[in-house]
């Protein structure tokens, strides 16, 4: 495996931007409103296709038990079934936008599916198990302040390789998902080119105990997107019928707000 030192690194602001309002008559986050808006997101799978219904989108304000009382829904727009493998690379959907909640502390995120799910795998569909995701939908930790006249971008990270689960002699495959969640205003992202194009390539990278990844897309750029502040190896890994090498980006930073920018990484 090459290794390549990380050169030049640009930034550009990320989508996220926090208006404030200058009223001296503005009261406090526990008061307040904020905006909140989320998109979903998906990391790479050796899957053909992974289908998921989205039903709703909900919150929890002000209360991190694990009761049922206390759900709002935020009324998610473009609901409907995805293919989760079409949102690498940079491309997400747009599931609430700009909605309005009381500001103070919003403990959990709630993504709620519907039954229409299923994996494709060699060509061939097969059904989805998820009962806790119908039933109650799937609850993830934020524990985030939102601050009132403030809007706010959550990204929600499916973890399909880590939430598909064969379960043993039944054969039955379980949906058991594995979401990332994170907030646009305090991360940074990592974008780039692979060259050559017209082949499977997986970015990846290391963030805590977890790896976070993506493909490129026909044009070889990808996109990494959340990632807390601080210094990161890239794992470039084209497909293995490709007979190109892996090849290693060293210590590209990343700071909070922006997306640093590789130069063009050559596969030989």
């Amino acid at each position: 495996m090459k290794r390549m030192k990380y050169l030049k690194s640009t930034t550009i602001l990320l989508l996220i931007l926090m208006s404030f309002s200058c009223n001296k008559d503005t009261v406090s986050s526990n008061n307040g409103t904020s905006s909140i808006s989320v998109r979903l997101m998906d990391d790479p799978a050796d899957f053909d296709n992974v289908f998921i219904e989205v039903v709703d989108v909900k919150i929890k304000l002000n209360d991190d038990s694990d009761n049922e009382n206390g759900w709002q829904s935020l009324n998610a727009i473009n609901t409907g079934v995805y293919d989760l493998l079409d949102l690498t690379g940079g491309i997400n959907v747009l599931l609430v936008d700009d909605f309005q909640i009381p500001s103070g502390e919003l403990n959990q995120i709630r993504l709620v599916l519907g039954s229409n799910n299923s994996v494709v795998m060699d060509g061939v569909s097969f059904s989805l198990n998820t009962p806790s995701a119908q039933q109650s939908g799937l609850k993830i930790k934020v524990n985030e302040t939102l601050e009132a006249n403030i809007a706010y971008t959550f990204l929600l990270d499916f973890m399909v390789e880590e939430s598909i689960v064969i379960a043993g002699n039944s054969g039955n495959i379980n949906l058991k998902p594995v979401i990332r969640a994170s907030l646009e205003a305090n991360t940074g992202a990592i974008s780039g080119q692979v060259l050559p194009t017209g082949i499977q390539v997986e970015v990846s990278t290391v963030v805590g105990a977890e790896i976070v990844s993506t493909f490129t897309d026909e044009d070889g750029n990808f996109v990494l997107v959340g990632l807390d502040e601080g210094t990161y190896d890239l794992t470039i890994t084209p497909e293995v019928s490709s007979g190109l090498s892996p090849l290693i980006i060293e210590d590209v930073e990343v700071t909070i707000g922006n997306t640093t920018t590789i130069e063009t990484a050559n596969l030989e």
